[in-house]
C-alpha cells in the first residue's frame, strides 16, 4: 500500500492514478489532498488528474520519473537501497578542494556509473568534494541542468535515483564528499506544471523566468516544498553540501529570508547525522553577511562563490578586459582580492555603473568561507565558443593560475578538465525537443553574440548534437604532452596545500602580497612560506630570499629568487 499525499489548494477536485485505477483524494486542511493505494507498491507509475482535467500530471514531489518530466511517475522506495559507507563521517568544506562535473559530459557515456570509474583519477588529483552540476529533472535528453523543472525527481539519462545513489556511495568508499547544484530561483521552459497545483510563481521576472513565491500568499507550503526538497538531498542521497544557485535573484522580503531557514534546518540535520554539512550560495553581491551566523544577523550560509578572485585572476592571465572584466586585470587587482577577498567591496563598479559590494573584515571572516576558482562552468560555458583557458595561455601560464588558486587562503575549486588542460571546449547545449523553443533559443543564443561582433556561424548551435559531443572530455589527453605536465603540476601543488599548514591558513589578514605592475611578478606571502609568480615573456628576479624550493624550477640567486618567463614557486623562506 502507498498514501499519497499532496498540496494542491488549486483545484477542487483531484484525483491519483496508480495501481491500474483512478481514486478519488480526500480534500484535509490546508490544501492537502490524502488517499491510499492497497496495490501502488514501489515501481508503481502515478500521476494526478486535477478537477474534471483527464489529462494526468507527474507529482511535483517525485522522485523517480523514468519517462520524462511530462509523464507519471514511479514510487520510490528510499529504504530500498543499499548503502556501503556506514562509516562515513563527513568532509568538512573548510581545508578541501573541489572538483566541478557535469555528468553528462565527464565521460562518453554521461552517466553516474560511468563517473565511478573515473574517480581513482579524482583521488590521485588529491580532490576533496566533487561539486555535481544540477541532476535534477528537466525537459529533452542533456543540458547543463539549470532549466530543471521536477526538483526531487534525478534526470533518467543519468542514470536516475540509484544511479546518484550509487555515485554517491562510492564515492564516499573512496574518500570523496560529494556536493550537488541546485536551483530554487526559477523554473525551466518545458515541463512546469507547479501552477496547476498550486500558488508556487508569482508576478515578475528574474533573468531566467518567473519568480518563485517566496513571500505571497500561501507561500508557506512553497518554501516548505523547498525546504523539504534541500534536506532530502543530503539526508535521503546521502550528499555533504549544496551549491545554491543565483541566490540574489531569490525574491524574499520575509523578515527571515529563506536562506536563514535553509541554515538553521540545515545545521539541526547535521547535528542528527553527526556529519558536517555545507550551503554554499552563488551570489553576485559581494555580501559576506550571507556567511555571518545567523546570530550575528547574517544568513548563516557556509561559504558562497567569489568571482572577483576568478576575475582578478582571468584578466591577469589573459590581458581580457571586455564586459565585467573591465576593472580588473592590473596585478594591484589581483594583490586587493587575494588579501581582501573581494575587489569590489563598496566601491564603484564601472560595468553596473554604481556603487557594488561590501568590504570583508579580514580579522574575523576566514578566507574558507569564499569558493574560488581558475575556471568553473559559468565562465567557460558562457563564452561564445566555450574555449577553455587552455585555448589561449600556455602550460606555464596556465600552473601560474592554478599556483595563486591552490595556494590562496579560500577554498578552491577545479573545473573538470582544468587539471590537464583539456583541448576540448565547454560549451552551452541543449536539446529541446519543441522546435519552437529549440530556435527561440538558437536564435537567442547568436542575437546575444552578435552585440559582441561574433558571426552567426561563429557561435555553435546550442540544440546541434555535435555541441554537446565536442564538450565531453577527452580522456586520451592525459598521457600526451602538454597535458600530462599541466597535470603533474596540479597534483604537485594539490599535495602541497595539503602537507603545508600556511597553505590552507585562512586568515586573510596574515595574508600579504608584494607586486611590481611593469615587470609583472607578484610574490604572495603565506606564513614561512611564499608564492612567487612571474607573468611576464621573460626572466625576472624576485626580492624572495629561499632556503627550500617546494615547487617550480625556481633559483635562488644573489639578489633574489631567478624565475623562468610565465613561470611560478612556492617556496619556504
Amino acid at each position: 500500500m502507498t498514501t499519497f499525499e499532496l498540496w494542491a489548494p488549486v483545484p477542487s477536485r483531484v484525483r491519483v492514478r496508480a495501481g491500474g485505477r483512478d481514486t478519488e483524494m480526500t480534500a484535509g486542511a490546508g490544501g492537502w489532498w490524502r488517499a491510499e493505494v492497497p496495490d501502488a507498491g514501489p515501481g508503481t507509475a502515478y500521476a494526478y488528474l486535477l478537477d474534471d482535467d483527464e489529462h494526468a500530471y507527474p507529482d511535483p514531489r517525485a522522485v523517480w520519473l523514468p519517462d520524462g518530466v511530462h509523464e507519471a511517475g514511479r514510487v520510490y522506495d528510499h529504504g530500498a537501497f543499499d548503502w556501503t559507507d556506514g562509516r562515513w563521517t563527513g568532509r568538512q568544506l573548510a581545508g578541501s578542494v573541489l572538483y566541478e562535473l557535469h555528468v553528462g559530459t565527464f565521460t562518453p557515456d554521461g552517466t553516474f556509473d560511468a563517473a565511478i570509474e573515473r574517480l581513482d583519477h579524482l583521488v590521485e588529483l588529491g580532490v576533496d568534494i566533487v561539486e555535481l552540476l544540477p541532476v535534477n529533472g528537466f525537459n529533452g535528453t542533456y543540458n547543463w541542468g539549470y532549466d530543471g523543472v521536477a526538483w526531487y525527481a534525478v534526470h533518467e539519462q543519468y542514470g536516475g535515483p540509484d544511479g546518484l545513489k550509487r555515485f554517491v556511495d562510492a564515492c564516499h568508499g573512496k574518500g570523496l564528499g560529494v556536493a550537488l547544484d541546485v536551483v530554487y530561483n526559477h523554473l525551466g521552459p518545458s515541463g512546469n506544471y507547479l501552477s496547476k497545483f498550486g500558488p508556487y510563481l508569482k508576478a515578475g521576472q528574474n533573468s531566467w523566468g518567473d519568480l518563485v513565491n517566496l513571500d505571497g500568499p500561501q507561500s508557506n507550503e512553497v518554501r516548505r516544498f523547498i525546504l523539504d526538497n534541500v534536506l532530502g538531498w543530503l539526508r535521503d542521497f546521502h550528499l555533504d553540501a549544496l551549491r545554491l544557485d543565483a541566490v540574489h535573484a531569490l525574491a524574499d522580503t520575509r523578515a527571515s529570508h529563506l536562506l536563514e531557514e535553509f541554515a538553521r534546518e540545515v545545521d539541526v540535520l547535521s547535528t542528527h547525522l553527526g556529519r558536517p554539512l555545507a550551503l554554499v550560495a552563488e551570489s553576485d553581491l559581494n555580501d559576506p553577511r550571507l556567511m555571518a551566523p545567523v546570530e550575528a544577523g547574517g544568513y548563516g550560509l557556509t561559504a558562497a562563490w567569489d568571482d572577483d578572485v576568478h576575475h582578478a585572476l582571468h584578466s591577469a592571465l589573459t590581458g581580457d578586459r571586455s564586459g565585467y572584466y573591465g576593472d580588473f586585470g592590473a596585478l594591484s587587482t589581483l594583490a586587493t582580492v587575494l588579501t581582501e577577498a573581494y575587489f569590489h567591496a563598496g566601491t564603484y563598479s564601472t560595468f553596473r555603473q554604481r556603487i557594488h559590494g561590501r568590504r570583508v573584515d579580514r580579522r574575523n571572516t576566514p578566507g574558507h568561507r569564499f569558493v574560488v576558482s581558475l575556471q568553473n562552468h559559468d565562465q567557460i560555458g558562457n563564452r561564445a565558443t566555450g574555449d577553455r583557458l587552455s585555448a589561449t595561455l600556455s602550460p606555464g601560464l596556465l600552473t601560474v593560475g592554478a599556483a595563486l588558486m591552490l595556494t590562496s587562503p579560500f577554498t578552491p575549486m577545479l573545473f573538470m578538465g582544468e587539471e590537464w588542460g583539456a583541448g576540448t571546449p565547454w560549451q552551452f547545449f541543449t536539446s529541446h525537443p519543441e522546435p519552437e523553443l529549440a530556435l527561440a533559443v538558437e536564435r537567442g543564443r547568436k542575437a546575444e553574440f552578435a552585440q559582441h561582433g561574433w558571426g552567426e556561424s561563429e557561435v555553435p548551435n546550442p540544440q546541434d548534437p555535435a555541441t554537446f559531443e565536442r564538450s565531453k572530455l577527452d580522456w586520451s589527453e592525459l598521457g600526451t604532452k602538454p597535458h600530462a605536465d599541466v597535470l603533474d603540476a596540479y597534483r604537485r601543488l594539490i599535495a602541497l596545500r595539503h602537507e603545508i599548514s600556511d597553505l590552507t591558513d585562512p586568515r586573510l589578514d596574515r595574508v600579504s602580497v608584494e607586486y611590481d605592475e611593469d615587470a609583472r611578478w607578484l610574490v604572495v606571502h603565506r606564513g614561512e612560506h611564499a608564492v612567487a609568480a612571474n607573468l611576464s615573456a621573460e626572466p625576472r628576479t624576485l626580492p624572495v630570499s629561499a632556503t627550500t624550493i617546494l615547487f617550480g624550477d625556481a633559483k635562488p640567486g644573489e639578489s633574489g629568487l631567478e624565475l623562468a618567463p610565465e613561470s611560478v614557486a612556492v617556496v619556504r623562506r
